[in-house]
């Protein structure tokens, strides 16, 4: 626990009075005196424009893959000349595994440590919202966001990180797109059906229920108790991304994100905060590449035509040749590079983690134009019966659940709802 003890300890109250050091101090005294120029320090907000010759086509990552090592990460770092910088990481609808993803960042991790004081992170130290709410508005450099807005406490704290924070940056894909929680919209009844579903009909709630049959089953927002007034936070019809509900300055996709993609954020926070190097544009999204997935993907690819959509378990799968050539649904067309085709490499279909390239705003609908791509329509008879459309896309057996199984949030679709509107 040495390393937790440093990460989080307390600052004496004569250094926690004075006021945060700004970003353009720290990162001007850190600077080298050989590199120094006429130019003013680097602000830590979003540069207006792309610096030439580095942040190409909306990625750090330039013109070379993501799989790439990230230089500039030794351990030892030291802290900067003008102290550390606040940091703050906050999960809000998400399953922890981005927070597991900062700790799979192996030795690069310390340098997080001698970089920056964490102020809050949920899974790692005991922080209170009553500290951040008496912090200085703007007084944390960056806060890491992950997960999607799924309840009234989730809004709260991303609002007021949103006040406390120079910068935010949404990690991770449910903060991008809404993610896994954001399927939830698909359920016409919204919160309430859910609710319902998981307290009162499924097997072991139903036994509850009828065992108890005059006790509350689902879990209200609040109850008086001897000790005072507990609540719970309102659970939402709607799963919103973070940037529909605060401003965000950038995105780290992935689910989680890579080490690789991690990698290329504290690159850009490490750049910032020692040398001065200026940020990318505001809306960046970090650690992805200008090319999609199935480029980046090294299997043989004949774009066969598809005539049966296979699961994976299905085929015995050809190490070298393109999943979708051998009639498993992969969503690599229609996703943004980055992760280093990791999941195809091993034998599984891409899922679309990383989002929808620059050219797409609507993921679902770009996979489903790629997949339609390779319906059975030959030279010699270049018509495609509506039977045969339907019996090729009747083999997904989730279509909703696939093509939108991380972007939910920012579909077209927005959410199902019950006839006669909601």
């Amino acid at each position: 626990m040495g390393f937790f003890s440093n990460l989080f300890k307390k600052k004496k109250k004569d250094e926690a009075a004075a006021p945060a050091a700004p970003v353009e101090k720290e990162a001007a005294a850190a600077a080298p005196v050989a590199e120094k120029t006429d130019a003013p320090a680097a602000a830590p907000a979003a540069a207006p424009a792309k610096p030439a010759g580095e942040f190409k086509h909306g990625s750090i990552y330039a013109d070379t893959t993501a799989m790439e090592p990230i230089p500039g990460y030794v351990p030892g770092l030291g802290a900067p000349e003008g102290g550390k910088i606040k940091i703050a990481l906050y999960w809000a609808a998400a399953c922890g595994g981005c927070d597991v993803s900062v700790l799979d960042s192996d030795e690069k991790v310390l340098n997080v440590g001698a970089m920056a004081d964490i102020v809050m992170w949920p899974v790692a130290a005991d922080g209170k919202e009553k500290d951040i709410e008496e912090m200085e508005d703007g007084s944390i450099t960056v806060s890491l966001i992950n997960g999607a807005v799924r309840n009234e406490e989730n809004e709260h704290m991303v609002k007021l990180l949103r006040q406390k924070s120079k910068l935010v940056v949404a990690y991770g894909t449910c903060a991008c797109f809404g993610g896994t929680p954001a399927l939830a919209n698909l359920v016409p009844g919204g919160s309430q059906e859910i609710l319902d579903y998981v307290y009162n009909k499924t097997p072991t709630s139903a036994a509850f229920c009828e065992a108890y049959p005059d006790k509350p089953h689902v879990p209200q927002t609040e109850i008086q108790v001897p000790e005072g007034t507990l609540t719970l936070p309102q659970l939402y019809n709607r799963v919103k991304s973070l940037d529909q509900v605060i401003d965000v300055d950038y995105y780290v996709p992935g689910c989680p994100p890579t080490q690789e993609t991690l990698g290329a954020l504290l690159e850009a926070v490490v750049g910032l905060v020692y040398k001065g190097v200026a940020l990318p544009p505001k809306g960046t999204h970090i650690g992805v590449t200008k090319r999609t997935l199935c480029e980046e993907c090294p299997r043989h690819k004949e774009n066969k035509r598809l005539e049966e959509i296979k699961e994976p378990y299905q085929v015995n799968i050809d190490p070298d040749k393109c999943l979708m050539d051998q009639g498993i649904l992969c969503l690599g067309a229609a996703t943004v590079g980055g992760c280093g085709a990791k999941c195809t490499r091993a034998g599984q279909p891409c899922r679309g983690c990383y989002g929808p390239t620059d050219k797409v705003t609507e993921h679902g609908a770009s996979v489903f134009t790629a997949v339609a791509s390779l319906f059975p329509i030959l030279e010699e008879d270049p018509t495609c019966k509506e039977d045969k459309i339907i019996d090729v896309m009747s083999s997904v057996k989730d279509p909703l659940g696939y093509f939108y199984a991380y972007t939910m949030s920012k579909a077209l679709i927005v959410r199902s709802v019950k006839e006669g509107g909601q």
